[in-house]
């Protein structure tokens, strides 16, 4: 059921067909099913078999079938990261990037990541696109320079003053390019490092390493920038002390550097009626220290973790273009894209044939930007694979429980199957049920955590 509409406003023909879904036969087992993928509201189908057999003896310790699952499928969860496409998964999604950036600045037993990584030198940055045109925004001390004091949810912030003589064409390219700038920035901040210790590159390595992980984030006007942790280790990762001229101090003065240095930008020749530009990050860079513990100025390390952990799921949908990629131009008039959005998606295709081996049109919906949207150094901490890992082994652990197998050796046991991609999806009347579903799940969640923080205030007074 929606939050606003009772079962009078609801179609007749959606109504229906939820009454169909709630009133068969195993409407119980669909419901344990989305229950099992946390509400996604896109999950996949697949129908097969498996069955578990002892590797010695051959006997048939457990068989399953989606033959007897409602409508003979079973749905899995779409694992999609965008919460713009599914909330449920992209929950997940961020809980894992959490952990993993959590895991590098506080540390992990289970991942072999020592709780002394706090003590090695680690900033927060905040790196920026350049300007491509003054836009509409909310200064904090006079109003914008349309003379308007904008709301926090005025649709025109972000959007250019004077679309004339915005230069479009500069904003899509360097989002598309802002991929390899960072690349160049990581390069560069290893020579500066180097050049304040008063080290060759060589000697660096064997001495320090740089890690990071970084996330990144649309800006209202459509350009992207990155926000990064970055953390200086001993020569094998965080696990090897960092040496003792490495300092917060340090690494703050060398991403200064490195992103002022002129190896830290990106040059693109003339092309027909484009003129050469080169791009560079923007003057406004935050480059800040992470504390373990706030006192209301620093920034903390669950604080970190969050913001990235955000906007990690996040693409350009707040800039008001779509979530998926555009078939043609008549798609931006169709599905009422907002004219400042619109126009950078025109510059991608308007651009797409001066730079071919950019595949502008292809990355249109994205406003140019084609890199991930997080991404680590080798050495920064665990994996997205490594905590997916887990959360399926504990999953097996209680499948094998739930099957009454769990006194079983999980290597003893031989598993045969076979399985078929079967669709994608709810019916209408099933969409409803699903978001019902997830909302309750969102809500018992947020009561867990609520309750939790109570407990832990209550834990802080009596101490």
């Amino acid at each position: 059921m929606t939050d606003s509409a009772t079962l009078a406003d609801l179609d007749p023909g959606l109504l229906g067909d939820m009454l169909k879904v709630a009133g068969a036969p195993g409407y119980a087992r669909w419901q344990d099913q989305i229950r099992r993928t946390g509400g996604c509201s896109d999950p996949i189908h697949i129908t097969g078999w498996s069955v578990a057999k002892d590797k010695a003896s051959g006997e048939v310790l457990h068989r399953y079938s989606t033959e007897n699952e409602p409508g003979a499928r079973l749905r899995i969860a779409c694992g999609n990261r965008r919460a713009s496409r599914c909330p449920a998964c992209a929950w997940t999604y961020a809980g894992d990037t959490y952990h993993l950036i959590r895991a590098g600045l506080a540390g992990d037993d289970r991942r072999n990541i020592p709780a002394a990584v706090r003590e090695h030198p680690r900033v927060f940055a905040t790196l920026t696109a350049p300007s491509f045109g003054p836009v509409h925004n909310r200064p904090a001390d006079r109003s914008c320079r349309c003379g308007k004091h904008h709301q926090e949810d005025a649709p025109e912030l972000g959007t250019a003053l004077d679309p004339t003589a915005y230069d479009y064409a500069a904003a899509v390219l360097f989002n598309n390019h802002a991929g390899q700038l960072w690349q160049r920035f990581t390069t560069r901040l290893r020579r500066e490092i180097a050049a304040c210790a008063g080290l060759t590159q060589r000697e660096l390595r064997a001495v320090a390493r740089v890690s990071y992980g970084k996330v990144a984030e649309f800006q209202k006007r459509g350009a992207v920038h990155f926000h990064a942790v970055i953390r200086i280790d001993g020569p094998d990762g965080p696990d090897t002390p960092p040496p003792a001229w490495a300092t917060t101090g340090l690494l703050d003065r060398s991403a200064r550097a490195a992103v002022a240095h002129a190896y830290t930008s990106v040059t693109l020749p003339a092309a027909a009626d484009q003129p050469a530009r080169t791009f560079r990050w923007g003057t406004q860079l935050d480059v800040r220290p992470i504390k373990a513990f706030g006192d209301g100025s620093d920034i903390t390390e669950q604080a970190v973790a969050s913001y990235v952990a955000k906007y990690a799921t996040k693409a350009a949908e707040n800039t008001g273009t779509l979530d998926r990629r555009i078939g043609n131009r008549e798609a931006l008039l169709l599905l009422d894209v907002p004219d400042h959005a619109a126009r950078l998606i025109a510059a991608c295709l308007n651009l797409d044939p001066l730079y071919p081996d950019r595949r502008l049109a292809a990355w249109s919906h994205m406003l140019g930007f084609r890199g991930h949207f997080s991404t680590k150094s080798r050495r920064y901490s665990t994996t997205l694979g490594a905590l997916r890992q887990t959360r399926a082994d504990y999953r097996a652990a209680q499948e094998r429980e739930a099957r009454g197998l769990g006194d079983v050796e999980a290597d003893t046991v031989l598993v045969l199957a076979s399985w078929q991609y079967a669709g994608h999806g709810h019916s209408p009347g099933e969409s409803v049920l699903a978001a019902t579903i997830a909302r309750g799940i969102q809500l018992n969640r947020q009561t867990a955590r609520e309750a939790l923080q109570d407990l832990r205030a209550q834990e802080g007074e009596a101490t």
